[in-house]
């Protein structure tokens, strides 16, 4: 087309591409010592740069593509899988290089031939951020038990162990959801499926959780204003946990609860009816969180951490 004199914008709408390209290409290969364009030294040129260009697969070997594979689909982050690797198999690797090998062979959105896609197993963020003007039209319900700014300051530090927050994740068209309690300072989860929406249900659930502890790992529980969360005189009355109340519409109160929360979300997304879940999987949901490495515990898991705080 260029020997036949077409202009830059009438060749970039036969060939589907902007007239930018088409520009840059042929800047690209217009030598100065000749007055044309030649296809195929621009395509030499082109193979040319592609072999000395950065490899695609920017993980080492096998060992390692199969080690972040594997902990991928087990829902580990590419931080996480940092930072356990050398640990489990004596190889080092960066975050970043996982993120690199993840997005590497996408192409327009989609995986190129060969490859498989490794993003739908990376964390998203799917909540958005309320208006500030929808939070003041709504009636704040009155605090149902001892506020959390009666809380001890020594909570907010996580020096102690024994200092839980705990949540209700809702089923679909508002059916039985599951019932989450989160230990603060090494951010163990109990994960319980409820058999009804009730006061009574949650408060059996919590009962049935920490009826086992020990007095020195049930501190505080930290609950919303929701009415599942009614029965708090109960709840102190039968486990001698401290209940305190976050106020309402502060999640951030209760921070870890809403982080794990959104780490189960990865497993069983909204619209999910927990009623139809068996329980085993409930269980092995549980487990897989509990033995998944966090930064902030220094790469170590929250059962490992649960296990040296109650042995300190």
């Amino acid at each position: 087309m260029w020997w036949d004199r077409k202009s830059i914008r009438s060749m970039a709408k036969a060939l589907k591409r902007s007239p930018s390209s088409i520009s840059r290409e042929l800047k690209r290969n217009f030598p100065s010592c000749r007055n044309t364009y030649t296809p195929r030294v621009a395509q030499e040129r082109a193979l040319a740069k592609r072999k000395c260009r950065g490899r695609t697969d920017r993980l080492k070997n096998d060992k390692i593509r199969r080690y972040v594979i594997f902990h991928l689909k087990k829902r580990w982050s590419p931080e996480q899988i940092s930072g356990k690797i050398e640990e489990h198999i004596g190889e080092k690797i960066s975050h970043e290089a996982i993120y690199s090998f993840i997005y590497a062979p996408i192409s327009y959105g989609k995986p190129r031939p060969g490859f498989e896609d490794l993003r739908p197993y990376l964390r998203r963020r799917r909540k958005l951020r309320q208006p500030k003007g929808l939070r003041s039209c709504r009636r704040l319900p009155k605090y149902q038990g001892v506020s959390i700014d009666l809380r001890p300051k020594i909570v907010n530090t996580r020096r102690r162990i024994g200092d839980w927050e705990g949540d209700t994740v809702e089923s679909v068209n508002h059916r039985p959801g599951i019932n989450t309690l989160v230990e603060r300072k090494s951010g163990l989860v109990f994960i319980t499926k409820l058999n009804g929406k009730t006061a009574v249900d949650t408060t059996d659930a919590i009962q049935t959780r920490f009826r086992n502890l020990p007095d020195k790992l049930k501190q505080t529980l930290t609950l919303d204003n929701g009415p599942e969360n009614s029965a708090w005189k109960t709840i102190q009355e039968t486990t001698g946990i401290k209940c305190f109340y976050a106020h309402a519409y502060h999640s951030w109160e209760r921070g870890t609860n809403e982080n794990t929360n959104g780490l189960i979300r990865d497993y069983y997304p909204k619209k999910t009816n927990f009623t139809k879940i068996p329980e085993e999987d409930i269980q092995f949901i549980e487990y897989e969180l509990n033995t998944r490495p966090r930064k902030r515990l220094g790469w170590r898991t929250p059962l490992e951490a649960f296990s040296v705080a109650l042995g300190g």
